[in-house]
Order: structure tokens, then sequence, then C-alpha cells
């Protein structure tokens, strides 16, 4: 069986990278000439740290969006007679290399790594972003105004934390979970992840409302058709999530938020566990930022207690937030893959690459090449992320 030698085998994995190269050598040149215009993002270029880290997760965006054309083959696709190939190994009808071998299945081991990105960079950022949202509408009010909604919400939060992770992902995750209807009331019916999903969907969109009332609200030329667009946004978001309805399929366009069950069984454990931590350390922030004296200026001028909380207190809390936004996507990175190691992420034929962690695992006696590339992958990334994180802190302290 032909086979490409080590040095063939890194030249035409840098290759099928080409499009990465490509965009990198854009984006970070530009963004280095006009840093000085780009806010924080620009700062990150003023050290190695930023650099490093941006480079490591360009490199992971890029990949994902041009997973398609970097990939050698469908995800899914197998070769009965390429099972268990080594690194190198070419398929014996088109020629088309392995460059990391083949599993059990006869599967690429790397296009299944290039696809698996799609996963990770979809999953991972937009549940942190969810739970950073249900973690400061919560968080904000509880800091502020204290007394009873405090005491309320914190215990809430902290019954939440006190909780077994693993028994509460297990629970959240286990597929039967969705044939329990919670609500059955004529053409309602909802699973406990649905209704979950319906709550987080409706936080999401009240606090969008929320700021962009409390902003313009003086201004109504403005204020309407923000608050036209995001509704339709609010309701295409939570139709989809929720319901599993996406609204664009009636324009004939291709759904977006089209969840398989166990995808939405995940993105809700992830929200449901990560937003407590968030909603502490908001809630710290704002009643730390609360006693100063612009704080007081916005009240004295008779601005409302959410005006105060998003636009003079939120954006001062910024900073720690932003830093604890990068490592939160690592966590949430390890923990899917922590999932589909266990078994208890995605479908088992998913290229997500703890699932894929776990297909090679099984057969280290064997074969111990289809396990390697999807770990060093997901290393890489979380890397990446807290290289980013200490960028940030780095430029925080300088402030």
């Amino acid at each position: 069986m032909e086979q490409l030698s080590a040095f063939e085998i890194v030249l035409g994995i840098l290759g099928r990278f080409n499009l990465v190269w490509i965009a990198i050598a854009i984006v970070m040149p530009v963004s280095y000439v006009f840093r000085h215009r780009l806010g924080l993002y620009g700062k990150l270029y003023g050290g190695a740290l930023g650099w490093i880290g941006l480079f490591i997760c360009f490199f992971w965006l890029f990949t994902a969006i041009f997973a398609a054309e970097i990939a050698l083959h469908p995800a899914l696709k197998q070769f009965a007679i390429q099972r268990f190939a080594k690194p190198g190994v070419l398929e014996s009808q088109s020629g088309a290399p392995f460059y990391f071998g083949a599993d059990r299945f006869g599967r690429d081991v790397f296009s299944r790594v290039v696809w698996g990105s799609q996963i990770v960079l979809t999953i991972a950022p937009a549940a942190t972003v969810v739970a950073f949202i249900v973690g400061i509408s919560l968080g904000l009010p509880a800091g502020y105004f204290g007394g009873a909604t405090d005491r309320v919400l914190s215990f809430t939060a902290n019954l939440v934390l006190a909780f077994p992770v693993i028994v509460l992902f297990y629970l959240l995750v286990t597929p039967g979970i969705r044939e329990l209807k919670v609500i059955d009331y004529a053409w309602i019916k909802m699973s406990i992840p649905e209704l979950a999903a319906f709550v987080f969907a409706g936080l999401c969109a009240a606090f969008l409302l929320t700021m962009l009332v409390t902003r313009y609200r003086r201004r109504p030329n403005v204020l309407l058709p923000l608050l036209t667009v995001t509704s339709v946004f609010c309701a295409w978001f939570i139709t989809g999530v929720a319901f599993d309805f996406d609204a664009l399929t009636l324009l004939g366009a291709a759904p977006v938020l089209d969840l398989e069950p166990n995808e939405l069984n995940i993105f809700i454990a992830v929200v449901f566990v990560s937003s407590p931590g968030v909603f502490r350390i908001v809630r710290g922030l704002t009643l730390d930022i609360r006693t100063r004296d612009y704080v007081a200026a916005a009240q004295t001028r008779g601005e409302g207690s959410w005006y105060v909380m998003l636009w003079e207190i939120l954006p001062n809390a910024r900073g720690p937030l932003i830093v604890d936004a990068c490592l939160r996507v690592g966590y949430t990175t390890i923990l899917l893959g922590a999932l589909g190691y266990f078994g208890l992420g995605l479908i088992p034929e998913s290229p997500d690459w703890g699932t894929t962690i776990k297909e090679g695992s099984a057969l280290l006696r064997r074969a111990a090449h289809p396990a390697v590339p999807p770990a060093l992958a997901l290393m890489s990334f979380v890397l990446g992320l807290n290289l980013l994180a200490d960028a940030l802190r780095e430029e925080s302290l300088k402030d």
C-alpha cells in the first residue's frame, strides 16, 4: 500500500490550509496597522501573548469557515478497506492521502478534525454568549438592588453551583429527558430542555430590548427601527431554539437554527451550568461599581435603574468580563470534549473533537493515531484562548 513520507505529510497538510494562511496573512497585518483604532482588540497586538493567541484562534476560526475546502472527505464517509490506515496512506481508488490515518470505520481522521472545528467553534462561543447574557441579566439587579432580590437570585445561583456538575450534565444531556413533557397544553408541548431554551432565549431578548429602550428612549426616530429589527431577530431566535421552527424556511431559505435534540440538550446544559458563575462575577462587580461617583451622577440626573445598570455599571465592568469570556469559552470547549469522550455529547458519528478522541482512545492498543490529532486540536484552541485571556489581563493592568 503506497504511503507518503513524513515530509510529504507535513507539506500536504500545510498546503491544505492555504486559504487559512492567506486569511491570517491579511487580517493580522491589517489589524496591526490600524490597531490604535480598534480598541481593546487592537491592544492585543502590543505583546507576544496577544499575537500568539490571536494566531491560534484565527487559525481555527478560518479552518471552520473554510472546512469544505480544506477537508479531503466528508466527515462520515467510510472507506472499509482503509480501516486503521496509518498516517500518509493513499486511498486505493482516488489516491487521496489519509494525512492522520483512518479510524476503525475507515473514516479520514484529518477530515474529521477539520469538520469538528465547525461544531466546536459554533457551540462553545454561542453557549458562552447566552450564558453571559443570562448571568448579566440576573447579576446586575442582584448587585444593584440588593435586599430580597439579591438573596433570592444568589440562593438560586448557589443551588445550581452546589449540585454535582457531572450528575447535572448527565440529567440534562440524557436523550430520555426530551420525552418528558413538563408543559402539555393544547398545541404547546415542551420538555425540560425546550422550556429552558425558551426561558434563556427570552432573557436574551429582554436584555437586548431593554438596552435599546433605555439608551434611545428620548430618540424615537432611532428607537423604533432598532426595536423592530431586534424584535424580529429575537422572535426568530426564540422560535428556532425553543420550538425548532426556523422562520427562514417560510422564505424558502435553508434553516440556520436547526438544532438536533442532542445539540439543544448540550447547549442548554452548558448555559445552565455556566451562567451562575457569570452571575456571581457580575454581582460582585456591580456591588463595587454602584458606589462610584458617575453612578451617583446618573442617579441625580434622574436616570432609571436599568439605564444605570446597563449603561453606567456594565461598560465599566467589561474588562474582567471579557477576560472571563475568553477563559469560559476554553472551559466550554474542554467540557464539550469531556462530554463527547464520556458518550454524553453529540451522536456517536459526530466529528466533534471529544467524540473523535473517544473513538480513537478505545483503540490505543492497536493504533494511537486516530486519538492524537483531535486531542492536539482541542488543546491548541484552548491554549490560544488562555493566551488571549492573559494578554487581556495584562492590558487591563496597564490601564
